[in-house]
């Protein structure tokens, strides 16, 4: 009992961190009663954990590869190795990647509140599956010999359909969001989306890894957890999330982002829509700037605690502070480079969100470079933690709120498609690239790593491929430092459906 109050323990700061910083965020006073304020956060709370969980079914299969690199394969390889990762890994986010082609538009046409149920039921049900092939596997139950010698493609496929579905997630609560949120308040609101998903990345890695040390549960938990998580926030989700103020009885408001000049009639068709937003040279730079914070963001994320497993040997980073807390490290980082976007964007910058991503992306540049020199020593660990920060700040501000302010509340779904897309091609970009620049893992008779994984000047490439992305990244963020959301006019719409 009192290792589970020891583990639990950090949950409970976090949440009261949370609390305080959420409730310490400056507010813009733009005239909301009382009653909007709590109905508000009465919609967007629940909307948001329910994001959070869909990251703990995302990332779980980070977490599983802890077990499955262990676990030995027919031909004597490791069950999940490197490669192994970087394949199922990269083919869940190019799927991803392109789902916004579908997902964006449905999400236009019939609202955030449906994308986000049908976002959390499918993925459910894809990590139940998961979580079924890992305890036939582990239990040598019907199917076991099949699920061991197809692991990579049953798995592939598996995390594929769960990657579909997960996509519907940032759609669903920026589309949500968008009409509760005046384009003033946005970056407030970047901050909250950056703690939400900072919360989802603690729940993945750190509770996921408790589940997985477990004796009463183990592995396959890690994906039977976050699909009973999702159920029970779907049921939520369906008796409190409203798309809009009216629907929850309250008066609409115009948001002043770029369709504050384009509500009346039916919503556009949605390849009109996409054509608007790909000739739009903001929106396209923003989805680039996030291609490569996807790239970077993830090769952080997925590669540190593998790294520092298989070099531990030499390195002895496996038993640090960094490795053992790496999601709520991951999640405090993520909390503060949130709360610094947002903040400085809607009080120091005018609501601009262009000049607070090009500071954090200046930090992600040196410290790719200073991590070529230092990746194998204990700073390592510190290092990409505050890095992580940097990158999860630009995603929240660019994929929560630049996605609002650019696309509009009409049009936010294919907007927030489109940059988050590039965000997943830029993991998928990553997740083949490592593949073929890490090295292999090889095990022994007994099971125990050996081999070029073993040595960190094999590692070398993790560092180096860091470095060309966030130099690209922070010259694109300069090319939109002064950009701000411009009303579309009725006329030019007309003009493009003609």
């Amino acid at each position: 009992m009192s290792v589970w109050i020891e583990e639990l323990l950090p949950i409970v700061v976090l949440l009261v961190v949370i609390t305080v910083v959420i409730g310490r965020l400056p507010r813009v006073h733009l005239g909301h009663s009382d009653d909007f304020r709590m109905r508000r956060i009465l919609n967007w709370l629940p909307l948001g954990l329910t994001y959070a969980f869909l990251y703990m079914g995302r990332y779980n299969l980070t977490v599983s590869k802890l077990a499955f690199e262990e676990m030995v394969a027919p031909d004597g390889g490791a069950l999940m190795g490197n490669n192994d990762f970087g394949l199922i890994f990269g083919i869940g986010t190019y799927v991803y990647g392109f789902s916004f082609l579908l997902n964006g538009p449905l999400t236009d046409r019939l609202g955030g509140k449906f994308a986000i149920l049908v976002g959390a039921a499918g993925s459910a049900v894809a990590n139940l599956l998961m979580g079924l092939g890992a305890w036939t596997l582990l239990n040598h139950g019907p199917g076991a010999e099949f699920v061991a010698q197809h692991f990579v493609a049953v798995y592939a496929t598996l995390y594929a359909v769960n990657m579909y579905f997960q996509s519907f997630g940032a759609v669903a609560i920026v589309k949500v969001n968008a009409p509760w949120f005046h384009v003033r308040e946005r970056g407030v609101f970047g901050a909250i989306f950056g703690v939400l998903i900072s919360l989802g990345i603690y729940f993945a890695f750190d509770l996921g890894d408790l589940i997985l040390k477990s004796e009463g549960l183990g592995l396959t938990w890690v994906f039977l957890m976050p699909a009973l998580l999702l159920a029970v926030f779907w049921v939520i989700d369906f008796l409190i999330v409203r798309n809009t103020p009216g629907e929850a009885g309250l008066m609409d408001f115009d948001p002043q982002d770029a369709s504050s000049d384009d509500d009346d009639g039916p919503p556009p068709p949605a390849i009109q829509v996409f054509k608007r937003m790909m000739r739009n040279p903001i929106i396209v730079t923003i989805a680039l700037v996030e291609f490569c914070s996807g790239f970077l963001r993830q090769a952080i994320m997925q590669w540190y605690r593998t790294y520092a497993k298989q070099t531990d040997d030499l390195l002895g980073l496996k038993g640090t502070f960094v490795y053992e807390n790496w999601g709520m490290l991951l999640c405090c980082a993520g909390i503060l480079g949130g709360v610094f976007a947002g903040t400085i964007s809607d009080h120091l910058f005018q609501s601009r969100r262009g000049p607070v991503a090009f500071l954090l992306y200046l930090v992600m540049l040196l410290g790719s470079v200073t991590l070529c020199f230092v990746y194998e020593t204990p700073v390592v660990g510190w290092l990409v933690v505050f890095m992580s920060m940097a990158v999860i700040g630009v995603h929240g501000m660019l994929s929560g709120t630049a996605s609002m302010d650019f696309g509009g509340k009409r049009s936010v779904g294919v907007a927030v498609g489109i940059i988050d897309g590039f965000v997943y091609m830029g993991t998928a970009v990553m997740s083949f690239t490592y593949r073929g620049l890490l090295p292999k893992e090889q095990l022994d008779d007994q099971g125990v790593l050996m081999g070029p994984a073993t040595d960190p000047d094999n590692w070398i490439a993790w560092p180096l491929a860091m470095v060309p992305i966030a130099l690209i990244g922070t010259v694109l963020t300069r090319r939109v430092w002064n950009a701000t959301p411009m009303k579309a006019k009725p006329q030019a719409l007309e003009k493009e459906a003609a």
